[in-house]
């Protein structure tokens, strides 16, 4: 077996492996804190806990047989690619659902919105794993994409409005406490959940613009080690030549820089954003990828929030 082939069938053990632990996460976090509190999630999998409920249907066979037109319809407008892997996310969280059905009994917190406050946080940690493996669990994502893709709406749009109908419903059927609890756990679990998708190593770009750059990028490289790129810009108004500075940072090293800065030139102009992630030589190193897929790629890459 070739080297290229081991390291692809690797990436897709950590893939399905991370999809498997995300569903596992989330589940049990509905199990455990959201059911037993009497509160619902988003989604699909929030129509089959109405429904369990109500009837005391199991929650992971509803979940999957909802999804199943769902992904039909996926199949057909989104094409094999996109839904393969859905559907194996759909199972998998399925089977999640009703595994961890016995911790259903156990009531780790007895306040609600401890309970509401939990399970976000570990719904979110869960559903984020999976989105951060590129996976996915069916239900409304599959109606957002659709949507976006020939009706041009922004797919968050679409699935919280979803998400409001089922929060009416809930209101509606079980009163209106915990449907405003179930808003503060969903709430809580879209937070975190961007939080773990764009990762935890957030960084700084900061963009420096002045008539003495040469000067503070040496002061940077020397007192924090961090390696600079000058960008050439000119100025609208006097059509001068400047060189601006361009380097990521860690959080802690903003107030140096700052300092470097306003002592070498007092009227530099400085701007200071936030990074989701930065990867690359001082940093987080990216994935390793086969030769075949790599591509050339500069040293520092930013991802702008």
């Amino acid at each position: 077996m070739s080297m290229i082939r081991k390291r692809t069938m690797r990436r897709r053990a950590v893939h399905y492996a991370g999809i498997t632990l995300g569903c596992f996460i989330a589940s049990c976090s509905i199990n455990l804190f959201l059911v037993p509190s009497h509160l619902l999630t988003g989604g699909v999998t929030g129509i089959a806990i109405i429904f369990y409920y109500l009837a005391e249907l199991p929650i992971g066979v509803q979940t999957l047989l909802y999804n199943i037109p769902l992904l039909v319809a996926a199949w057909k407008l989104m094409g094999e690619k996109y839904t393969i892997d859905i559907i194996i996310g759909t199972v998998i969280f399925s089977l999640c659902l009703d595994a961890t059905q016995f911790l259903n009994a156990y009531l780790p917190v007895e306040d609600v919105m401890l309970a509401a406050i939990f399970g976000g946080v570990f719904n979110g940690i869960g559903y984020g794993i999976v989105f951060r493996m590129d996976g996915s669990t069916g239900g409304f994502d599959i109606i957002g994409a659709i949507v976006k893709k020939y009706y041009s709406l922004h797919m968050g749009g679409v699935i919280f409005g979803f998400n409001c109908l089922i929060m009416l419903a809930a209101a509606f059927l079980f009163g209106v406490t915990p449907a405003m609890f179930t808003l503060i756990s969903m709430f809580i679990n879209a937070m975190v959940t961007d939080k773990v998708i764009a990762g935890f190593n957030s960084r700084k770009a900061v963009l420096i613009v002045s008539g003495k750059a040469e000067r503070i990028a040496e002061e940077i490289i020397v007192e924090l080690g961090r390696g600079v790129t000058f960008l050439h810009g000119q100025g609208a108004f006097t059509h001068q030549e400047r060189d601006v500075i361009f380097v990521a940072v860690k959080l802690t090293q903003v107030a140096k820089i700052k300092l470097i800065a306003n002592e070498v030139d007092a009227h530099a102009f400085m701007i200071i954003m936030s990074a989701n992630e930065v990867m690359g030589r001082g940093f987080s190193r990216p994935a390793s990828r086969p030769v075949s897929e790599v591509i050339h790629e500069p040293d520092n890459r930013v991802e702008y929030k």
